[in-house]
């Protein structure tokens, strides 16, 4: 069985590798500036699908994690909301559905708070090597998208109700969409792996 010292290396750290302290900071702030851009472009585009319009954000959250492992991609997620909580227009319904604090105190700000937990979770699990088959990529981003159901409807159902339809409004009508950005994932990124060659392991510590 394989020891719990042993660590993956990230797609982020293979096609970027860290080579000084000095550099490993500018690198992470690049990184972590592309993923906030990237965030917040899939927050804005929407793809027409059924039963409803999907974006694209939960895909790249999930996708940031596995490809910048848990602490980058954890702490990309979590600048992306601190940009967003200042008032800029970065979230999905932005300006329309208010800025800033309102908008995160509003009912989609659990969904926010499983962003962080599910990037920190994704990027753990592709440190153990999920990333690396078509099973256990699956595998990650189901679990992934399950961590940000689970705040998600929890702080859906205290801002409107618990006598409200809670899965109704905020889960069954994007399962569809979540299952097909799975799906895609599940495809893309141990293609990645194959493309670039370089599957190897090194020891933590």
């Amino acid at each position: 069985m394989m020891s719990q010292s042993i660590r993956f290396p990230t797609l982020a750290t293979v096609l970027w590798p860290e080579l000084s302290h000095h550099r490993s900071w500018a690198r992470h702030i690049i990184l972590a500036t592309i993923g906030v851009a990237l965030l917040t472009l899939s927050a804005k585009i929407k793809i027409p699908f059924y039963p409803v319009p999907v974006t694209m954000q939960t895909f790249v959250v999930l996708a940031l994690g596995i490809a910048y492992g848990s602490k980058l991609g954890a702490s990309t997620v979590l600048l992306y909301l601190a940009v967003g909580v200042i008032g800029l227009p970065v979230f999905a319904g932005t300006p329309e559905k208010g800025m800033g604090l309102v908008y995160v105190m509003g009912p989609t700000g659990g969904y926010l708070l499983g962003f962080v937990i599910a990037a920190a979770t994704t990027g753990y699990l592709a440190e153990k090597g999920w990333d690396r088959k078509l099973t256990l990529t699956f595998a990650a981003m189901l679990i992934g998208n399950i961590i940000i159901y689970i705040p998600g409807l929890i702080w859906l159902a205290n801002v409107v109700g618990w006598d409200k339809p809670i899965f109704e409004w905020g889960m069954y009508p994007f399962l569809l969409g979540d299952l097909a950005k799975i799906v895609l994932a599940m495809l893309l990124i141990p293609a990645t792996w194959t493309i670039i060659k370089k599957p190897g392991i090194k020891k933590s510590g």
